[in-house]
């Protein structure tokens, strides 16, 4: 059954921390067990894994958000190392290892089993059609220990939710680098401030932001314009609505136990986080 939209966003802020506990330090070290020289080449390996061999052109067009060139410092390097079939098994252990480090004797508490199972009956429950990081994760074998079940439940959610963004910035004109100017603006930040663009060359940046201005988006100082601040928000309600598939299959109490039996998960792995 559809639910509110206030609901599907709120489903996003619980997923979001228990997801991204695969990008902390566990799964870090594990990657860099396997011979990864950094960070970065751990976070492709590990998220394209799903993708299998797909060369660095693919994986740039599915994550869409990276600037050019940044993909393919990784990826098929990251290959000579590992296989995607051993960085999907690495990203697993490692992400549920984070995870229940994080959140302590929720780990082991029935709330959380009842959360895993609700989680992965929505996780598994959405068309893949046009959703490819989604789909990717969807032939893999779900995890039968609740922890890790969670987790891998809140990465599919997470990339089903992911490949909407994506489509619903397509259909908005949005480049990669422009979504995130979009985003550090939407957080009162100017972009040269904003962590995944920062490290642009001043030349490339200043060309995205100056056709954002073209297109009437960004004003003369770099803020939003009316528009832009517009454009935004309907790109983040198409989100919502194209991410809310999943939870059709829970009823309304279902969900709303979802969502309470998440809050403390979230809260937890969010705190461990800071």
């Amino acid at each position: 059954m559809p639910h509110p939209q206030a609901k599907i966003h709120r489903m996003f802020e619980l997923i979001e921390p228990i997801a991204t506990v695969t990008f902390s330090e566990v799964p870090n070290e594990a990657f860099l067990a396997l011979g990864m020289r950094n960070y970065w080449d751990g976070y492709f390996a590990g998220r394209a894994a799903p993708l299998g061999r797909a060369p660095a052109e693919v994986v740039h067009a599915v994550f869409y958000n990276f600037a050019d060139g940044e993909v393919a410092r990784h990826i098929p390097w990251v290959w000579g190392k590992t296989t995607p079939e051993e960085a999907i098994a690495v990203r697993e252990r490692g992400s549920a290892a984070a995870l229940r480090q994080m959140i302590v004797e929720l780990a082991d508490s029935p709330g959380l089993v009842r959360a895993a199972d609700l989680a992965t009956r929505a996780a598994v429950s959405a068309p893949t059609e046009g959703r490819v990081l989604y789909a990717g994760l969807r032939a893999l074998d779900v995890p039968e220990e609740p922890v890790a079940r969670l987790w891998h439940a809140a990465t599919l959610l997470r990339e089903h939710r992911g490949d909407g963004h994506n489509a619903a910035l397509v259909a908005h004109g949005i480049g990669g680098t422009e979504a995130h100017v979009l985003l550090a603006l939407s957080l009162g930040m100017r972009a040269e401030e904003f962590g995944r663009i920062h490290h642009l060359p001043k030349a490339r940046l200043d060309a995205v932001i100056d056709g954002l201005r073209d297109r009437g988006l960004v004003d003369a100082d770099g803020g939003f314009t009316d528009a832009g601040r517009e454009t935004k928000g309907r790109i983040e309600a198409l989100t919502d609505e194209l991410a809310a598939p999943p939870y059709d299959v829970l009823s309304a109490d279902e969900l709303d136990e979802l969502v309470a039996g998440l809050e403390p998960i979230a809260a937890a792995a969010a705190a461990a986080d800071d």
